[in-house]
C-alpha cells in the first residue's frame, strides 16, 4: 500500500504542473486561431482552472474581435453549491477590457456537470445584458474535475 502512495506525485508537483499548463495555454491564446477556437480546447482550459476547486467559482474569458484571449478572470466565488453572479460586474469588466466576446465558466464541486435550470437562466440573463453593449457570449461551460460541458454544443444558448 505504501508503494502506491510513493508513486503518486505530490500535491505541490501536481499544482506546479497545472500552473505550467495554464501558462502554456494562455501564451498560445495570443496567436490567432489558438486556444479559444473550439469548445474542446476551451473546456480543457476551464477544467484546469476550475476542475478541482471545492467551492463554486464563476470565471469569464474576455476575448478580442478575433476571439483571442485578453484576460481570464475569476469574478465571483461562492459556497459548495452556489455562486451569486452580478451581470453589472461582468459588463464593467468587458467594457474596461474592450472585449468583443466572452466565454463563461463555472464549476460544480459536486462532480455533476449537467447544467441546471439556474445555470441556463443565468446564461440567458448575461447574454441579454452583454448584447446591449455589443459583447457576444460565445459559450458557457459547466466544469468538474472529470469534464466540461459546453452549453452551446448542448443547444442551451
Amino acid at each position: 500500500m505504501k508503494e502506491a502512495v510513493a508513486d503518486r506525485p505530490s500535491q505541490a508537483s501536481e499544482d506546479w504542473a497545472i500552473e505550467r499548463a495554464l501558462r502554456i495555454l494562455e501564451s498560445r491564446a495570443s496567436t490567432v486561431g489558438e486556444l479559444l477556437s473550439d469548445p474542446q480546447t476551451c473546456g480543457h482550459f476551464f477544467r484546469l482552472r476550475l476542475g478541482n476547486e471545492v467551492r463554486e467559482h464563476f470565471e469569464v474569458a474576455f476575448l478580442d474581435s478575433q476571439h483571442r484571449l485578453i484576460s481570464a478572470e475569476r469574478l465571483f466565488s461562492g459556497s459548495i453549491q452556489t455562486t451569486e453572479v452580478h451581470p453589472r460586474i461582468v459588463i464593467q469588466r468587458a467594457l474596461a477590457l474592450n472585449a468583443a466576446a466572452v466565454l463563461l465558466a463555472h464549476n460544480h464541486p459536486s462532480g455533476h456537470a449537467e447544467p441546471s435550470p439556474a445555470d441556463r437562466a443565468l446564461t440567458m440573463r448575461l447574454r441579454e445584458a452583454l448584447t446591449l453593449v455589443d459583447v457576444r457570449v460565445l459559450d458557457h461551460f459547466v466544469v468538474t474535475a472529470e469534464q466540461a460541458v459546453s452549453m452551446a454544443i448542448r443547444g442551451l444558448m
